[in-house]
């Protein structure tokens, strides 16, 4: 192993607690911050196109049961588990030179062209299961509901093969003193990203609800907006890996990192209970965060009678909480409340506006809908700004690509659990509640009750004994390399 001994030309690292050469510690400027959050931006862009488009015409315009549509869309969720395996590979097996940057370009280029795929694959449905007597499985829906399964399983696999390096990149250019605020900043161009889809989205898609054929408006959105979002990637991370990167120097495995295999890493990432504690918050305080995913829009068209434009356009009042959230929090609350307190209290104002929202539902007022949408953006803001600053505080740099995958593993599987879980509790409330506003609102009941519970295992997650346990546990992997 390569030995890097301490003298006065050099400077603790805060991450690794090695010495590096002050003038090879070069901090990350705000605009460099704000060009890595175009990707993120793109990101946001998508997922107008799934959750806030594809869901709705498969659910109002087609008639797919919501339950099924929720499986389909989360699906790009559930293999999450690849998320693990990206980011070892992006630690150990650099591409073209680079642990992170290659990996993003490669999945964008990917789930953009998927993303246009799956869309074709919807007019197929469209075409065979028109009836009057409303959704029919036959032997032809049922192959093109495969299909389009496919299709959406190659998307979350792109996800995961360019977002999970995109996060790890942050942990390589940040310090623990600038952290938040680049979470801040990165994290609220994922949300201008949805302001602009959704700005987009309304611009291409029909205002009204009319009988005009919608598929080449729908074409065009899902042409125009993945190549933008390719084009993004790029920009946002080009050189930033080569000037700001921080992983050669804070890393021990300097020469040798092909040592932490898969199954070390595993190990490492076991060591701590601590680890499964804070998946296990990861995972609750998700579902209960993005249960209403599947389901806004359809509440927006049935119960208050907005169209696909204007509701798709909704997505810009949640955006506009959350982004003005993310930059508040990041620069000023979470850096005097501290990590923890600022996502406890996250927890709670998400829980209210959940209420709130399925109580708009029986005034039938689309300002009423609107206002608790910002609400609920405000409340996700200060929830994930404390959240994803705490996670990456519980990452280590030997191994800062295995444990984002883990945690971007415990977020996207709970993702789509609550993608799936709000369609299906949304097909249960419908059979059982007399009324469509009750129907939605027990999604929205469900989700505040989740959140209160989340609290319970975030007030037992110790950053501290997560770092002692873990960095004995990779000098005990090294080792056994070694022997």
């Amino acid at each position: 192993m390569k030995v890097i001994m301490a003298t006065s030309n050099f400077v603790p690292d805060p991450e690794s607690g090695q010495s590096i050469k002050p003038e090879s510690v070069k901090r990350v400027d705000l605009l460099t911050v704000f060009r890595l959050g175009l990707f993120q931006m793109g990101l946001g862009m998508m997922s107008i196109l799934t959750l806030g488009v594809l869901n709705r015409v498969m659910i109002k315009e087609i008639g797919i049961p919501a339950t099924w549509v929720a499986v389909v869309v989360a699906l790009p969720l559930f293999v999450a588990p690849a998320r693990i395996w990206f980011g070892q590979l992006s630690d150990a097996k650099p591409l073209w030179g680079y642990h992170r940057t290659v990996y993003v370009w490669v999945g964008a280029a990917i789930f953009a062209i998927a993303s246009f795929l799956a869309v074709q694959v919807i007019w197929q449905l469209n075409n065979v299961a028109n009836s009057s007597t409303g959704w029919v499985w036959t032997t032809q829906t049922i192959g093109w509901m495969a299909v389009l399964a496919l299709v959406f399983a190659v998307y979350g696999l792109a996800i995961c093969a360019s977002s999970t390096p995109f996060a790890a990149l942050l942990v390589d250019i940040s310090q623990e003193d600038n952290r938040s605020q680049v979470v801040g900043v990165v994290w609220s161009m994922l949300m201008v990203g949805i302001i602009v889809g959704a700005i987009i989205s309304g611009t291409i898609l029909p205002s009204e609800e009319t009988t005009v054929n919608f598929q080449p408006a729908v074409n065009n959105l899902f042409m125009i907006v993945p190549t933008i979002v390719f084009g993004l990637s790029i920009v946002a991370t080009l050189g930033v890996e080569k000037k700001y990167s921080l992983y050669s120097q804070r890393s021990t495995l300097v020469n040798r990192e092909d040592s932490i295999t898969l199954g070390s890493a595993w190990k490492i990432l076991t060591a701590s209970p601590q680890t499964v504690l804070f998946f296990t918050f990861l995972v609750v305080m998700t579902i209960s965060l993005f249960m209403q995913d599947a389901v806004v829009e359809p509440y927006a068209g049935e119960v208050f009678k907005m169209s696909i434009a204007q509701s798709t356009r909704l997505n810009a009042f949640y955006g506009t909480g959350i982004l003005i959230a993310y930059g508040v929090a990041g620069f000023f609350v979470v850096p005097r409340l501290g990590k923890r307190r600022t996502t406890r209290l996250g927890c709670v104002l998400v829980a209210f506006a959940a209420l709130l929202l399925g109580a708009s539902g029986f005034s039938a007022n689309p300002a009423f809908l609107k206002f608790g949408l910002v609400l609920f953006g405000l409340a996700a803001g200060f929830l994930t700004t404390g959240a994803i600053s705490l996670m990456l505080d519980l990452t280590v740099a030997e191994a800062a690509g295995t444990f984002i995958g883990a945690w971007g593993l415990a977020q996207a599987f709970a993702r789509g659990t609550a993608v799936v879980t709000g369609g299906a509790a949304l097909d249960i409330g419908k059979r059982f509640l007399p009324t469509l506003e009750l129907a939605y609102g027990f999604v929205f009941v469900l989700e505040a009750v989740g959140m209160i519970v989340s609290i319970w295992f975030l007030n037992r997650v110790s950053v501290k004994e997560f770092q002692t346990t873990t960095k004995k546990a990779i000098a005990s992997v090294l080792e056994s390399d070694l022997d």
